[in-house]
């Protein structure tokens, strides 16, 4: 099963504010391959943080599609329709069990499930989009990572608002 990243970072590595806010997105962006993309995966995989974000959201982001949210804990309940799975485990037992059962890409989304999917060597492909702001502080993308992790650039394409995309193919062990 492949694993990637989308997603959208301040020009100072941060996915959010340290509370987690999000308020310094751009309200209404252009369009820049999040459709597309999210039309290619099969399931979601996110922690429980942004899993609590996005049910802040008023309407449910992500559609149809199974979302598996990492958490040793009980979760809030999922709007109605929307399809969430609580696992916890090993990054590489959880991708084992959905590849097992027949899924082909996973979204991977959330600073800490991203770090922990990088440092597993699971995350074959990173598409970030930088937003042309400084925060200062918050949730970083990349943290720790313990080892070098070599990425391939493919692309890098600029958008009018200002929304610099880059994106990558993990040089890994998989």
């Amino acid at each position: 099963m492949r694993c990637s990243v989308f997603c959208g970072v301040s020009l100072d590595g941060f996915i959010a504010r340290p509370d987690g806010g999000l308020d310094w997105l751009p309200q209404a962006p252009e369009e820049h391959g999040y459709t597309a993309f999210f039309d290619s995966v099969d399931l979601l995989i996110v922690g429980r943080g942004t899993y609590e974000t996005v049910l802040g959201f008023g309407e449910w982001a992500y559609g149809s599609k199974p979302v598996f949210v990492l958490s040793r804990n009980p979760l809030r309940p999922a709007p109605s329709g929307a399809i969430v799975e609580r696992l916890s485990g090993d990054p590489q037992d959880l991708v084992r069990w959905l590849d097992q059962r027949g899924f082909k890409r996973a979204y991977v989304d959330g600073g800490i499930t991203i770090q922990r999917f990088l440092r597993a060597g699971l995350i074959d492909d990173l598409t970030v989009t930088t937003i042309p702001v400084l925060i200062g502080q918050g949730i970083p993308l990349f943290g720790e990572t313990g080892r070098d992790i070599p990425l391939r650039h493919v692309a890098t394409r600029s958008f009018p608002s200002g929304l610099v995309q880059s994106e990558y193919r993990v040089n890994g062990e998989r």
